[in-house]
């Protein structure tokens, strides 16, 4: 069990960030250029911007060991703003020790004070451990994701 402090991403986060980000990247193989990383960190930095992140670091001067990025999301059916998770990210070795509830736990704490009724993820069928957390601590909903490439326009390489 680590004892973490989660907290808003800062300007001297960034390699900490990067390197937990670089792993998440690997772990859906899809490279962390130097490009990529620059454009996302401008727009967790940027106020204005809607993604959001936030970082879990060990209490008492331990380094980074997670991270968070999420942003609100309009529910028209709903007229009501959810939230959205996009990436949640654990170091090796630190999972297993409560750091992703924490990290869940600090959207929640977020979306309680913004007023969503819920927040939303997904993830990759085959994350087996990660999906096991899911289980425990939320509810799987029936929706089925399907993405429409809109070719020719800096599609993401898969």
């Amino acid at each position: 069990m680590f004892d973490v402090e989660v907290r808003p991403l800062e300007a001297r986060d960034r390699g900490a960030w990067e390197a937990l980000y670089a792993g998440y990247a690997e772990f859906y193989r899809l490279p962390l250029t130097a490009e990529r990383a620059e454009r996302l960190w401008d727009w967790l930095l940027d106020p204005d911007h809607p993604v959001e992140g936030r970082l879990a670091t060990v209490r008492g001067g331990g380094g980074a060991v997670g991270l968070a990025h999420f942003r609100d999301m309009p529910s028209p059916l709903r007229a009501q703003t959810l939230g959205f998770l996009d990436d949640l990210f654990v170091a090796p070795e630190a999972r297993g020790g409560r750091v992703a509830e924490a990290l869940l736990e600090a959207i929640a704490e977020i979306g309680r004070a913004r007023g969503w009724p819920c927040y939303r993820w997904i993830t990759r069928e085959n994350n087996f451990r990660a999906r096991g957390l899911y289980e425990r601590v939320a509810e799987r909903t029936d929706w089925v994701t399907y993405e429409y490439p809109c070719r020719g326009v800096g599609s993401p390489e898969r």
